[in-house]
């Protein structure tokens, strides 16, 4: 593993930054489709979905969530 160093949040200025990743509708990897703070009392986000920039959207706990079958 690099040894990288991430951007401290601006926020709290406790946490870092972590960049988080995903696919997309057709499979495709979106790198740094978000940054999220590490420290959990902060909570800051910033996601971009489907061109738009979002802040601080809820985090929500995905235990629950189900995976799409396909």
């Amino acid at each position: 593993m690099e040894n990288t160093n991430l951007p401290k949040c601006q926020k709290c200025n406790m946490g870092d930054l972590v960049p988080l990743s995903d696919f997309g509708s057709q499979g495709a990897p979106i790198h740094y489709k978000a940054w999220v703070c590490t420290n959990p009392d902060c909570g800051f986000n910033i996601k971009i979905r489907n061109g738009d920039v979002y802040i601080n959207e809820p985090i929500t706990s995905g235990a629950a969530h189900s995976p799409r079958v396909r």
